[in-house]
């Protein structure tokens, strides 16, 4: 069946019977339903958690392997894969290698619409050939309906060559999952503004890109517990963030912390271990690098 045919019948395409009068009501109570209808989000989402679990391990997997996490759509969902993969350097320290993402239409629709670009496949193919995926890689297409052509074309590219593939949609049994070796579904049901899946579907899919790259980057232990311990300090609130770092995992005052930072040239990890073990700044960079940057591991005896 042609794509023309059965976008009428996807979930997220269809109209809320509660938003009908949008345009006549107040602006209290079209605040009021727009955030009767977002609590329904992170139920959908709930229901999609093992699926989410099996993603965060095979990322964890694919990046402790030397592997690539690329994320790859259109528009909206192109923009997410995009927000995420910018997060993780500032993050987690990530090498902007190590988390990539493919958006259709390029850099220039980060800021304005391509809309024509969601229905290029051979393009689709094109942009994901350039990164050369491979088997060590993990590729995530996002795309709310789970039919766009571009973003079935990559993920389906991905998979032949050898990547594991998830899919991060909105409606079940989609072309995208159906080409994904993961697919997370998240039925948010359709949206106040028919269509629009820059609401709903869009705060579900980012509510997932988050677990996908947390949850991997906490399995790695690129963090301690739950604190940005590889948070790199380029600015005076990331000092501050590092410095109080130091001093919950340390047990350090102030003082002692900021010095203790200084003498491992801003590195909060170098801080930690030198301070917890005692041990002079070269053997504290022999156990982290022994630990493969992964503090728990550093500190332990």
């Amino acid at each position: 069946m042609r794509r023309k045919d059965n976008l009428a019948q996807l979930i997220t395409e269809q109209r809320n019977p509660a938003s009908h009068e949008l345009d006549l009501l107040p602006a209290f109570e079209i605040a009021r339903l727009i955030n009767a209808e977002d609590a329904k989000v992170a139920t959908a989402v709930q229901t999609a958690l093992p699926q989410v679990a099996r993603g965060i391990e095979a990322i964890g997997h694919a990046l402790a392997s030397g592997g690539r996490l690329i994320y790859v759509g259109t528009g909206t969902s192109g923009r997410l894969g995009a927000l995420e993969a910018a997060e993780c350097p500032p993050t987690f320290n990530t090498d902007a290698k190590m988390i990539q993402f493919i958006i259709g239409g390029g850099v220039k629709a980060l800021a304005a619409a391509v809309e024509a670009s969601e229905d290029a496949r051979r393009t689709g193919q094109k942009d994901m050939a350039k990164r050369r995926p491979s088997k060590r890689d993990v590729v995530v297409g996002v795309a709310a309906s789970g039919r766009t052509p571009y973003t079935v074309a990559a993920l389906q590219y991905a998979r032949q060559q050898g990547a594991v593939t998830i899919a991060v949609t909105c409606n079940q049994g989609s072309p995208l999952g159906k080409v994904a070796h993961i697919a997370i579904v998240a039925e948010v049901g359709p949206e106040i503004l028919t269509g629009s899946t820059r609401m709903k579907a869009a705060t579900a899919q980012k509510m997932i890109l988050n677990m996908l790259t947390t949850g991997a980057m906490a399995r790695l232990g690129y963090v301690y517990g739950n604190l940005m311990v590889n948070v790199p300090l380029k600015n005076s609130k990331l000092r501050e963030r590092g410095i109080g770092i130091v001093q919950e995992v340390s047990g350090l005052d102030r003082d002692a912390a900021q010095k203790a930072l200084k003498q491992a040239a801003g590195s909060v990890p170098l801080a930690i271990v030198m301070t917890v073990t005692g041990c002079t700044r070269p053997q504290a960079e022999k156990r982290l690098k022994a630990a493969k940057g992964n503090l728990r591991q550093a500190l332990a005896p």
